[in-house]
């Protein structure tokens, strides 16, 4: 009889110890390059970030709106509020400054230069203050006009001085008078008609 040699296996195990080495080798090279490259999309953001230093510096504190943060992720993307970010395009070299609005996913601007795109977030962030501040105003202002279309609140003196001071007061003294007479006559006929009854 011929007995199995060990040759066959050694030989599948080692070829099989060499795929897998391989496919570690590929998804380690795979994933250093997703780093690389995520930490160079990360380096261009910090560099608009660095542009725009002083105008999220001049932005009031009590303004709640704009965030101004390099969020990580794949892609990293630099939020300028709750809806608009800028991310880096597939080339690595241009910046994609996008907002999400109800219609979905919008384009604000794509450019490859820095200034341009430091300039168009400026002016976006100039735009969204204003958009407050009329906002802010105009809640003011509605709450003013209901102020003064509503009537001014009388006291319980003011309201005794006006009834008694009305030219109806006299007609109503006339008819609290007959409906209370009309209650006596009422009271005396029943007391004459129980009288009668019993007597």
């Amino acid at each position: 009889m011929n007995e199995p040699t060990d040759n066959g296996n050694a030989g599948n195990a080692r070829r099989l110890s060499d795929a897998i080495r391989r496919v570690r080798t590929a998804e380690a090279e795979c994933s250093d390059v997703v780093v690389e490259l995520r930490d160079a999309d990360r380096a261009r953001l910090e560099l608009l970030s660095d542009e725009l230093k002083s105008i999220f510096a001049e932005v009031p504190e009590d303004n709640e709106t704009f965030l101004f943060t390099i969020a990580e992720g794949t892609p990293p993307r630099l939020w300028i509020d709750m809806t608009a970010f800028i991310a880096m395009g597939r080339d690595r070299r241009t910046y994609r400054f996008l907002k999400d609005t109800r219609l979905g996913r919008t384009v604000i601007l794509e450019t490859t230069d820095l200034t341009d795109m430091a300039d168009c977030v400026t002016n976006y962030v100039a735009e969204r203050i204003i958009e407050r501040e009329r906002s802010i105003e105009g809640d003011w202002l509605i709450k003013r006009v209901m102020r003064e279309e509503r009537p001014p609140k009388k006291s319980a003196r003011q309201i005794i001085a006006a009834a008694s001071s009305s030219p109806d007061t006299g007609n109503l003294g006339w008819v609290v008078a007959a409906f209370l007479l009309g209650i006596l006559i009422g009271a005396i006929v029943l007391l004459g008609w129980a009288w009668i009854r019993v007597g």
